[in-house]
């Protein structure tokens, strides 16, 4: 029977725990989750435990964050104050932007903390500096 490879379609059930045993995110009662094994579209440490299942396999695996989503940087956190954002802007705690940074790079934030002046920003993953377990069932190679 094959094994997956670098460069092949893949289609597999996850299930990925915190270290708590709590569930972030699944895939089952949904369509498999289709992507090609390493061309990035998977967090690097969901890719290289793929690599040699063959259909009907499952692996669990524990990958910690620098194969994940990266550990959290503090430099990726800033204050803005709430007199530099748009009048009709009304930022919300949790609430996601779409921002550019200096560089012009887009950047995702999440708004972490909203005070009468100010209104902080985190451009770190959500999941970023965590480590993660997930339960993987490769359904099939397309």
């Amino acid at each position: 029977m094959a094994q997956a490879q670098p460069g092949d379609i893949v289609r597999v059930h996850y299930t990925g725990r915190f270290d708590d045993n709590s569930v972030f995110d699944t895939s089952e009662g949904r369509e498999p989750l289709e992507f090609t094994i390493g061309e990035g579209q998977v967090i690097e440490g969901f890719d290289q435990a793929v690599i040699g299942l063959e259909p009907g396999q499952a692996v669990t695996v524990r990958i910690e964050p620098e194969d994940a989503y990266g550990i959290r940087r503090e430099q990726l956190i800033f204050v803005i104050d709430r007199v530099e954002l748009p009048p009709d802007l009304d930022p919300q705690l949790n609430q996601r932007f779409q921002m550019r940074n200096d560089a012009g790079q887009e950047l995702v934030v999440t708004v972490t903390d909203v005070s009468e002046n100010n209104i902080t920003f985190d451009g770190n993953h959500p999941l970023a500096g965590q480590a993660l377990t997930f339960d993987i069932r490769l359904v099939e190679i397309i």
